[in-house]
């Protein structure tokens, strides 16, 4: 994302040296020897699922897994690994890349060496991760319908290809374990009547096995039957599809299936995941009679698989992904050590586009006062936009329901597309907002000049960049594009408005035009991020203080967690320029001279206050002066 075009630089900012697994495992070397402490814990999650009597036949099955991915390990990444600060796992140099494997089309050997081209000519290092949504065999659901787990799709690429990406960043994969395919071995399997995979599913003989009170209860992100009919050779059975009668969930009271998952995850850690995102965990664990989401088995589960990495492959984060209320959202940070390290921010996107189109900032500053992770181990995703539309489930509780229905006919103006789901009560709800990130922001037929669209879209991607947490960019935000609605008409699926096939080459030639969008956008967003990631402030465990100012205006003070850096955060969300009086005493240094790191403009306070004149959509970053010169001494 640097223009002039330049070559990548490997990045910086890697907390542990990126060494590969060996082929093969080596039992020479000594085997794995799990701590006794570690081994009571996973045990007393296994009979808290299964019973102790399961327990005790699953665990030596566990522990043999366990061993078999450790002697993939050679010495220096063991070695390493002792060396690992959680704190300090993700940094301010930590920014997402958010991708499909195929989204741009190049002239390469396939889509992820084009893809690696990509991101070698085009980030520059100011990118050190990427998100490489599922790059398996699949049968629908653009990829989170998985007919092989560990299979890279042959239409995107090789293993070669994933472990080439993954010497240069960090690699973010999808654990897509609530559910498999239909077309899968592991169904069609149970379809013949292999006594093996008999409960690697939920299946019923009648649909009113699953009585109507119980299906009331269930939480229900579709609209779709909950129990979809399939003709085995014993006859009809009716199994539990939460997504769509192509994804069967997967039945993990068989610890079988969890045995196998967990044989998939750490293939996933020896091919080069440094993050394994947890895909719908929500609905892991069902139980007729309640909700089936968040229940304490499902988040057992997630603590069981960091209980796991935490013994063999440290250095691996798990990442949830729950589109679901907020408080509900962050209960999988569990204690702040036992479960996930990271979970996605899903109040963030619906929230900054209601703060743009209301033009007032006082609903998102309240909610970011309350952001705490549990722990200095812990952390947000702060997304805006991704492969899937923008989730309203998160804001349930912290918008009106006027302020939500404001959301929706702002972005329904602006070409968006509303997807539903079941309610409590059985009738349709909004769940997401099919739109993309340009065009939610910049009305396709207005008259704006090309660059006051593009400041208020750049203004609006800094809020994710100053709160607390790691940023993450879908690769679509790097170029602004449009609504394809020709991909939903061609497709009949609403989510393919913002999954665009990409030209290399189209983009490519668009970055010589300096005044084209892309451009614009490559230049600008570029170069805030190679700033952002010059700051010791934006760490995610750096303080985090929400000034309320004006309404106009979301500010954040950020202070370095060694406490030696101040950076006020200054965006302004609204078109109308706005005069700002900031008293000294709230930026907890009693410096009067500060200096804005964006634009190198500097400001004296007068008589203990600072007056700022910001105009639309203009953004600061002001730090005391005297440490802008301490840090370019430095």
């Amino acid at each position: 994302m640097n223009i002039p075009v330049k070559k990548m630089v490997k990045p910086e900012g890697r907390k542990y040296h990126k060494t590969l697994h060996n082929p093969e495992p080596d039992y020479t070397l000594p085997l794995l020897s799990i701590p006794q402490a570690n081994r009571e814990r996973i045990f007393n999650r296994l009979e808290l699922l299964y019973g102790r009597e399961a327990a005790e036949e699953v665990m030596p099955e566990l522990e043999r897994i366990m061993k078999v991915y450790y002697a993939f390990k050679p010495p220096e990444m063991i070695e390493n690994e002792k060396y690992l600060n959680p704190a300090e796992r993700f940094t301010e140099k930590d920014i997402i890349l958010i991708t499909y494997g195929d989204l741009l089309r190049g002239e390469e050997r396939s889509p992820l060496a084009t893809l690696a081209k990509f991101c070698d000519t085009y980030l520059g290092g100011n990118i050190n991760t990427l998100h490489i949504l599922p790059f398996f065999p699949y049968s629908s659901d653009r990829g989170f319908s998985i007919i092989d787990f560990e299979t890279v799709d042959p239409h995107l690429g090789t293993w070669h290809d994933i472990e080439d990406l993954g010497m240069h960043y960090r690699l973010m994969f999808d654990g897509v374990i609530n559910h498999v395919s239909s077309k899968s071995r592991w169904f069609q399997e149970f379809l013949n009547g292999n006594p093996l995979y008999k409960d690697f599913f939920v299946a019923f003989k009648s649909p009113n096995d699953l009585t109507r009170d119980q299906r009331k209860l269930i939480f229900r992100p579709r609209t779709s039957d909950i129990l979809t009919k399939y003709i085995t050779i014993n006859g009809p059975a009716y199994v539990w599809t939460t997504f769509s009668e192509d994804q069967i969930d997967l039945n993990y009271k068989n610890p079988r299936v969890l045995l196998r998952v967990l044989q998939i995850l750490l293939m996933y850690v020896r091919r080069g995941a440094d993050i394994i995102r947890l895909d719908a965990v929500t609905y892991l664990w069902r139980e007729p009679g309640t909700r089936c989401i968040h229940l304490r088995q499902t988040h057992e589960i997630v603590k069981l698989f960091r209980d796991i990495l935490d013994v063999v492959a440290p250095h691996v984060a798990l990442i949830t992904e729950t589109n679901v209320p907020h408080e509900e959202n962050i209960s999988y940070f569990g204690n702040g050590y036992d479960e996930a390290q990271m979970v996605y921010n899903f109040a963030l996107p619906p929230l900054v586009l209601y703060t743009f189109y209301a033009e007032n900032a006082t609903a998102l500053s309240n909610w970011a006062k309350t952001l705490n992770p549990p722990s200095g181990a812990t952390t947000f995703f702060n997304f805006l936009d991704s492969h899937d539309g923008i989730g309203l489930m998160a804001v349930k509780n912290i918008l009106s329901e006027d302020d939500i229905d404001f959301i929706i006919e702002m972005a329904t103006e602006r070409g968006g597309l509303i997807s539903y789901k079941a309610g409590e009560s059985g009738e349709e709800e909004p769940y997401e907002i099919n739109i993309t990130w340009f065009s939610a922001l910049n009305q396709e037929e207005s008259d704006e000049d090309i660059a006051f669209q593009v400041k208020r879209f750049v203004a609006s991607r800094l809020i994710a960049l100053v709160l607390k947490g790691v940023p993450g960019i879908y690769l679509h935000s790097l170029i602004g594009t449009k609504n394809d609605i020709q991909a939903v008409l061609a497709t009949k699926s609403k989510r393919e408005i913002n999954r665009t096939i990409i030209d290399h080459g189209a983009i490519s030639q668009a970055l010589q035009d300096p005044l084209s969008k892309i451009s614009r956008i490559n230049r600008e967003l570029g170069r805030l991020i190679t700033i952002r990631t010059q700051q010791r402030a934006f760490h995610p465990n750096g303080a985090q203080t929400i000034l309320d100012l004006s309404p106009n205006v979301f500010a954040v003070l950020r202070v370095s967690p060694e406490g030696d850096q101040h950076i006020l955060s200054l965006i302004n969300v609204s078109s109308r320029p706005t005069e700002l009086q900031i008293p000294i005493s709230m930026l907890r240094t009693g410096e009067t001279r500060w200096y804005d790191i964006v634009s190198g403009m500097e400001w004296e306070a007068d008589e203990g206050m600072l007056y700022i004149d910001i105009l639309p959509y203009d953004i600061f970053w002001l730090t005391p002066f005297r440490e802008s010169r301490e840090s370019i001494s430095a």
